[in-house]
């Protein structure tokens, strides 16, 4: 049976849309079969065209369930479900579908008391740093405040996916032909993280 990865937050503006498209970008670099599901209606779907990945449109509730069934029926596959912000419901339906939840935040302190928040309401999920900055001062007070407000869910924590402009070029509809190192390794290793 299929594995279900559900990406969700209540806060808009996390990165989920980029994790999950980074996410199944790296599972297709291993060798892993990987399908992106999208449930945000604001969102224009992507074309599948040279993607090492499926990508479907669920952002109907008969195309999520019927898109789930469909993603389970197949052995070895991995759904990545994008859940979208601000929808707090969609996010409790998602939860109870996904054996791997992903809560993507981002260094500022909204975001992290809201990743807390959405931590204590889904006790499954693992919280991902996302979009981490690269600088080193930047990366020192953002682990500061990881271990200040967030030590007491260290366990629960998946590395920082540190800022890269590359990652936009897996949300344009249609992808170049050849994508930067930089950014297959930073796909490989959330990949690796997640598997």
């Amino acid at each position: 049976m299929a594995e279900i990865v559900c990406i969700i937050g209540n806060k808009g503006g996390t990165g989920k849309t980029t994790l999950s498209h980074m996410l199944c970008q790296g599972m297709g670099l291993l060798g892993q079969r990987a399908v992106c599901v999208l449930t945000d209606t604001h969102r224009e779907p992507l074309d599948p065209e040279g993607r090492r990945y499926l990508v479907a449109d669920a952002r109907s509730g008969d195309a999520l369930g019927k898109v789930v069934d469909k993603i389970r029926s197949l052995p070895g596959w991995l759904g990545v479900i994008d859940g979208g912000g601000n929808r707090s419901e969609m996010d409790r339906k998602l939860y109870g579908l996904a054996n791997l939840v992903l809560l993507p935040f981002r260094e500022s302190h909204e975001d992290i008391r809201t990743v807390i928040r959405d931590l204590e309401a889904f006790p499954r999920a693992r919280a991902v740093p996302s979009q981490w900055p690269t600088n080193p001062w930047q990366q020192e007070a953002a682990g500061k405040a990881l271990r200040e407000q967030l030590g007491s869910f260290a366990d629960r924590l998946l590395q920082p996916v540190n800022a890269l402009s590359a990652s936009k070029l897996l949300l344009q509809r249609n992808i170049p032909d050849k994508l930067p190192t930089a950014l297959g390794n930073a796909c490989r290793a959330l990949a690796y993280q997640v598997m």
